[in-house]
């Protein structure tokens, strides 16, 4: 029992089911109650670890291929250096580590973290005491921006839809026993899901993240009216097909439904939503994260540091470089997607 559970048995009993988004926004971002709002989640101590938590290597390379864009660019100055959920700062700071030899890049970067956890923007003040925080994308500079957000858009809130043969039936939370319990709405026509019935068949389910396509577009105006890049890393693939909601809790799958509030609540991003929403921008092709980080030179960079360690540090590198590239890992589940204006070339990693 968790004291946000009881508050949306209540809520529901009083005004009915609540859609799958209203139910994830609640549980991660309650301001007294929620997951990101409470804690720190990340790490070995925390409900899952992401890539720049495994290996100061991810930051590294991700750093200097947004460096070097921007040098492609004309080394735009000022520009916004900005990233989208960052977490506990990790990653910024290795990016910012990775690119002070680069000359002009700090002096010209005003640093921008997108975060709407007060728990984590204290964290991000300790590790990247530069840096300003904006609560949405609609706040970033409207000046050159070069963006990574890594594991951002799967936290995202998503709708699910079960197809129907009269049209699509939305998955709902209801109540059933005083439990929260998953249903189904009534049966209706959504037009936009209407180019998902070429592909589908009664019975599929299919997600669609409302906040998606509004926030790439804020990013994707920046940078073709005013220059840059971003890179976009997270699990999912191109399109969305089945049921993909997880939730983990003490790095193992958990009940959604269970405790709202105590698990990270995830499902697999769209990119194809990502690409249709990313005019006037160009995007790239969805690279999987183990190419892209094998492009920017992650093997060398690993045999590298692998100069300086012995034994277990060795042995954990080691296993570091291969649990972030491997395709059995998180090499292929992971993708990646870049924004750059039209008249530029892809960042590094990335092709067209």
């Amino acid at each position: 029992m968790t004291a946000l559970r009881d508050m949306l048995l209540a809520q529901i009993s009083r005004t009915g089911p609540i859609t799958l988004a209203d139910y994830m926004h609640t549980a991660l971002l309650h301001p007294e109650h929620g997951y990101y709002t409470t804690r720190d989640p990340f790490g070995t101590a925390g409900d899952f670890t992401t890539a720049p938590e495994i290996s100061q290597m991810f930051g590294e390379v991700l750093g200097l291929a947004l460096a070097q864009s921007w040098l492609d660019q004309g080394a735009p100055s000022p520009f916004t250096l900005a990233e989208l959920g960052p977490g506990r700062g990790t990653l910024m700071a290795d990016i910012l580590r990775a690119t002070r030899q680069v000359p002009g890049f700090h002096d010209a970067a005003k640093v921008i973290l997108v975060e709407a956890s007060s728990a984590l923007k204290e964290l991000q003040k300790t590790a990247v005491p530069k840096a300003h925080h904006i609560g949405t994308a609609a706040d970033l500079p409207e000046q050159p921006l070069f963006l990574v957000a890594n594991e951002f858009f799967d936290a995202l809130p998503i709708r699910q839809f079960q197809r129907d043969d009269k049209g699509w039936r939305e998955v709902m939370i209801g109540v059933t026993d005083g439990a929260l319990s998953l249903g189904l709405g009534p049966a209706a026509p959504i037009a936009l899901l209407d180019h998902r019935l070429d592909d589908t068949k009664p019975g599929d389910i299919v997600e669609h993240c409302p906040s998606l396509p509004a926030i790439t577009q804020e990013l994707a105006l920046r940078i073709a009216t005013h220059g840059g890049a971003a890179l976009i890393i997270d699990y999912g693939d191109w399109r969305s097909q089945g049921d993909t909601l997880q939730a983990m809790k003490a790095h193992k799958p958990a009940d959604a439904l269970a405790e709202p509030g105590e698990a990270d609540l995830t499902a697999h991003v769209d990119f194809e939503a990502i690409a249709q929403s990313a005019t006037p921008a160009a995007h790239s092709r969805l690279t999987p994260q183990g190419v892209f980080l094998e492009r920017l030179g992650i093997t060398t960079r690993a045999q590298q540091l692998a100069q300086l360690l012995t034994g277990d540090a060795l042995n954990a590198h080691i296993a570091a470089h291969r649990r972030l590239t491997h395709p059995e890992e998180m090499g292929h589940l992971f993708k990646v997607l870049a924004l750059y204006p039209q008249d530029q070339s892809p960042p590094p990693g990335c092709a067209q």
